[in-house]
């Protein structure tokens, strides 16, 4: 199986490197494409519109990107990689996040947004993420990933990404939860300075974030000690919803 692997938080992060040590020692063949620095929050933006967007070789199969984690997506299926001009993986994997990707935090994860972009272009996707608590137990959930990964895999449809939450424990999660995503509260603060020319400096502190008590949805099954496990659809509409006689249909002014 080939793998182009991905994230948002570096291609120096812990999660993706050791993630992909995992991957490789399984028989997979990975190469790795991933923001030169962290680029957290970014969600789908792409920057190689403004101007060239550079690559530098890291390692054998690996390689960073200036741009962001949708630019590494792009680029590497149109063949920026050298050796790779005709490239088509099996798989994009996108992970593994320093921190959760719950609920609408999708909307803003540039994790989420470069495993969105493989499925727009057909490739199976999965992102991942290990919910922040203090010490990071990567070596558990890389674990936790390779033992379950086929079930990851079996997951996925077309037009979707499998976006999957594992809780930051040093003992694995008690099992999978397909979790639908979880409407987030966001407590953000913002502190104000004032320059002696009028200028103004805007900090924002993020308060802890919390979620809407639901039934079934990733941050439930997060608090009980499970992995979420979601399947987001990468169009903005439900066709299913939109009957045949309306589609299409203009409506006459009165």
């Amino acid at each position: 199986m080939e793998i182009l692997l991905t994230n948002d938080d570096g291609v120096h992060s812990p999660g993706i490197s050791l993630l992909a040590s995992a991957l490789r020692r399984e028989g997979r063949h990975v190469t790795t494409l991933a923001p030169a620095s962290n680029k957290s929050g970014v969600s789908h933006a792409i920057s190689f519109l403004d101007g060239p967007c550079k690559i530098t070789k890291v390692q054998e199969d690996t390689w960073a990107c200036e741009g962001t984690p949708v630019d590494c997506v792009v680029l590497a299926l149109l063949g920026a990689i050298p050796g790779k001009e005709k490239y088509v993986p099996d798989l994009v994997v996108s992970g593994i996040n320093k921190g959760a990707n719950l609920g609408t935090d999708i909307v803003y994860s540039g994790t989420a947004a470069a495993a969105r972009q493989a499925s727009m272009s057909g490739i199976p996707a999965l992102a991942f993420s290990l919910v922040e608590a203090g010490e990071w137990y990567w070596d558990m959930a890389v674990s936790f990933i390779s033992a379950n990964f086929q079930d990851f895999l079996d997951f996925w449809k077309a037009d979707t990404f499998i976006n999957v939450n594992i809780p930051n424990r040093a003992i694995p999660p008690a099992g999978i939860i397909n979790a639908f995503p979880s409407r987030r509260h966001y407590n953000d603060v913002l502190e104000k300075y004032y320059a002696s020319n009028g200028d103004i400096y805007c900090f924002t502190h993020g308060n802890k974030t919390g979620a809407r008590p639901e039934h079934g949805s990733d941050h439930e099954a997060i608090s009980s000690n499970y992995a979420s496990m979601s399947a987001v659809y990468i169009h903005p509409a439900l066709f299913e919803e939109i009957s045949a006689s309306d589609a299409g249909t203009a409506k006459k002014e009165k």
